[in-house]
């Protein structure tokens, strides 16, 4: 299940993300998305994780709780629709 993670400090790395939703079951992947030029965080990410029940888990665990003086956004993610630009 894909889940996304919004309101990242711009500190937070992949490494951390992936520490936290370890504590749920297994992570596949994570991904902090940047700034093409600056690489600066643009403050959001995905976390990829194979069993939904461990997602789920992870997403009411983890909704609201503080990282880095911010409180996280965790929720699934949501498919691109069809207008939007690619």
């Amino acid at each position: 299940m894909n889940i996304f993670v919004g309101n990242l400090a711009n500190e937070t790395t992949e490494i951390e993300l992936s520490d936290l939703f370890q504590g749920f079951g297994q992570v596949k992947s994570v991904q902090v998305m940047r700034e093409l030029f600056s690489g600066a965080s643009k403050g959001f990410g995905f976390i990829d994780m194979p069993g939904r029940a461990h997602s789920l888990a992870a997403i009411a665990a983890l909704d609201g709780k503080d990282l880095h003086g911010q409180p996280l956004r965790v929720n699934e993610a949501m498919g691109r629709t069809a207008g939007r630009r690619r």
